[in-house]
């Protein structure tokens, strides 16, 4: 027969239990070191960040090309073309159409050639007389990219130096070498670049 006393002196020998390890209490030079780490760090961030940041400041970028500059290196670049009067003749004339949508801001590049002149001529970005040569310029070079016209070498060359004039003469004042078109009705000087010499259109075409 099991007594109470019995019972109690098993009981009290199942509830032992296995000795728990000591904490570890930090003291407050540990969470002191910890801060100062976490702020080391942080402040190591933001001055890298400060860094990156001035230096995509100080990146100067090239300033860009004028387009009476990117024409002539275009022009220039054509002259490879000589022999193949097509593809000449095509980077000629686009090479004129570009610079001077770029110069002008005036934006036709899906225009055709008629559509085109009859923009500009609305405009005063050109004197008549070279609105008047320009159309030249471009019904020539259609002749030779849509109706099968092969000229000879002296042609396109005459068709290289229209479009070269016409860039000369309606590149910036600033530039040194030519000053900006002005509307009809204005006083020209004598010395403007712009009154002497425009496009002219082929001579002699045979079709």
């Amino acid at each position: 027969m099991i007594t109470n006393a019995t019972s109690q002196s098993l009981s009290s020998v199942t509830d032992i239990r296995d000795i728990k390890p000591p904490i570890e209490i930090s003291d407050g030079w540990t969470w002191l070191w910890q801060l100062l780490i976490l702020l080391a760090i942080a402040a190591a961030a933001f001055l890298l960040w400060r860094w990156w940041k001035n230096r995509k400041l100080n990146i100067v970028l090239p300033p860009p090309v004028p387009a009476h500059i990117r024409a002539k290196q275009k022009l220039a670049e054509a002259l490879k073309l000589i022999t193949q009067p097509k593809p000449f003749v095509i980077a000629v004339s686009d090479t004129a159409r570009t610079y001077l949508e770029e110069r002008f801001n005036f934006h036709a590049s899906e225009r055709t050639t008629e559509e085109f002149l009859r923009e500009l001529a609305g405009t005063k970005l050109l004197l008549p007389e070279q609105k008047e040569s320009l159309g030249n310029f471009l019904a020539s070079c259609d002749l030779v990219k849509f109706a099968k016209y092969e000229p000879g070498e002296n042609e396109l060359r005459g068709l290289h130096s229209s479009a070269l004039r016409l860039v000369e003469e309606t590149e910036p004042a600033d530039s040194g070498t030519g000053v900006s078109p002005v509307s009809s009705g204005s006083n020209q000087n004598s010395n403007q670049k712009h009154t002497s010499g425009t496009p002219v259109p082929l001579q002699n075409r045979k079709p």
